[in-house]
């Protein structure tokens, strides 16, 4: 068990690991752009489409992506899916805004956009900062549009405007949780007014939006359009040791799961790697953990290796199976030092954390790992060189949180939260160690090849 695990590691191969890992945060900055990049990463590494396949024997890599928002991976092993899994799920969506479904409107001759935040956030932390707006706008008849504004150097950026400190005096006397509501989240979009009489300013965007993307108002309603920060992942520190960026949680354990499967080379158990939406708001609908899709896959995995497939082997298959639930957890913070047990806390720079339960006070919302599989783990570990320290999400009736742990251990599958800690957790620039990010990936390749 390490705290600070720097004196003894090749800070080389770690810098480089992280180079290639700030280059995926700046082409990820949704759950759809995740899952193309992750797409785009797997099929360069022989993974086809579960879809091409009749039948798959071991050394077989296939995908399958759940509507644009959510994919997951598997490697038939020497041993075939029936007999146990060694599995690693991560999330890859991350607080953001989203556009309301009628979001335009005009105001004082300013045209701005209502917003719906998405997760927890701390909302004065959205105000006054750059923020991109990708996604897509599906229009009447079917066709896709692509929208990614912000991104480049030569686009316009979007902001929410917050009030000087000259004239604050009534906002600065509320508390921090009143000092802005969900509505005050509307985001500045223009101003230059067309020839119309009523709302010019509003109709000249609307006729920028129909000239440049082909979609009119009526369209916003089916579209899912996001607004994030701007700003590119960046190094951080005069040693450069951390990395900051918007998304880490999760698509920090996303990427490294990713690549540690991908260079994992002696797996004789069936390894699967999975990328889903919605934790950030309980893991609902269909793209998120609680939906079929994992499950569908799993068994489809094991009836193009079997003949004669019954739904007991997939159960029977979830009892031989072992999961790291990769998630993030909160680093020690020396500026908030009152929140946390230092005992039981995880430091950045200190390895990959181990996470024996989340949850909130009594343990509400968690799956508990049982002791037998936090030894297993931790065996893995240490066999392997592996830096990691073992943590709580902060003091015990401080508040806390929860990960897809409990839902896939609700299938019987041994599963224990392991990711990495992170300063700045689901603000728009989130911190990690470089040593943290690295050791995730040999933990998580470890795992694969027990």
């Amino acid at each position: 068990m390490s705290k600070m695990a720097w004196k003894d590691v090749d800070k080389t191969k770690i810098f480089n690991f992280c180079e290639s890992y700030i280059r995926f945060l700046n082409n990820s900055k949704t759950e759809r752009l995740c899952t193309q990049t992750i797409k785009k990463i797997i099929e360069s590494n022989d993974y086809k489409c579960i879809c091409e396949f009749d039948s798959l024997k071991s050394g077989d890599k296939v995908y399958k992506i759940n509507r644009d928002k959510s994919i997951i991976m598997a490697k038939i092993g020497d041993e075939m899916p029936q007999n146990g899994m060694n599995i690693i799920a991560s999330h890859i969506d991350s607080p953001r805004l989203d556009l309301k479904p009628v979001p335009l409107y005009e105001d004082s001759e300013f045209a701005l956009f209502k917003t719906h935040y998405y997760g927890g956030i701390k909302k004065y932390q959205w105000m006054s900062i750059p923020l991109s707006l990708i996604g897509v706008v599906i229009k009447e008849n079917g066709e896709k549009i692509n929208i990614s504004i912000g991104e480049d150097e030569s686009d316009p950026v979007f902001t929410i405007t917050d009030l000087l400190p000259h004239l604050a005096q009534d906002q600065m006397s509320k508390k921090v949780s009143e000092l802005f509501t969900g509505e005050d989240l509307n985001v500045l979009i223009g101003s230059l007014p067309s020839d119309e009489e009523k709302d010019a300013v509003k109709d000249n965007i609307l006729k920028l939006l129909e000239a440049k993307y082909g979609i009119c108002e009526e369209d916003f309603i089916s579209s899912e359009l996001e607004l994030v920060p701007s700003f590119k992942a960046k190094n951080v520190g005069f040693d450069s040791s951390f990395v900051g960026s918007y998304g880490q949680d999760d698509r920090i354990c996303a990427y490294t799961s990713l690549i540690a499967m991908i260079d994992a080379s002696k797996t004789t158990k069936t390894t699967v790697c999975y990328f889903a939406d919605k934790e950030e708001i309980g893991s609902m609908g269909n793209t998120g953990t609680k939906s079929m899709f994992f499950e569908s896959f799993l068994a489809s995995l094991i009836n193009l290796t079997k003949e004669n497939y019954s739904d007991i082997d997939l159960k029977n298959a979830f009892e031989k199976s072992m999961c790291l639930s990769a998630d993030v957890t909160v680093a020690f913070d020396p500026n908030y030092k009152n929140v946390c047990e230092p005992l039981n806390s995880a430091y950045a720079g200190g390895g990959v954390c181990m996470s024996k339960y989340t949850g909130s006070r009594g343990k509400s919302s968690t799956s508990d790992a049982n002791a037998e599989f936090v030894a297993k783990v931790r065996g893995i570990f240490n066999r392997n060189n592996v830096k990691w320290q073992i943590a709580e999400l902060g003091k015990v009736d401080q508040g806390g949180g929860g990960t897809v742990a409990q839902y896939i251990a609700n299938l019987n599958i041994d599963t224990l939260d392991c990711g990495v800690p992170i300063l700045a957790m689901h603000s728009p620039f989130e911190v990690s160690s470089k040593l943290d990010v690295y050791m995730a990936y040999l933990g998580y390749k470890a795992f694969f090849e027990a």
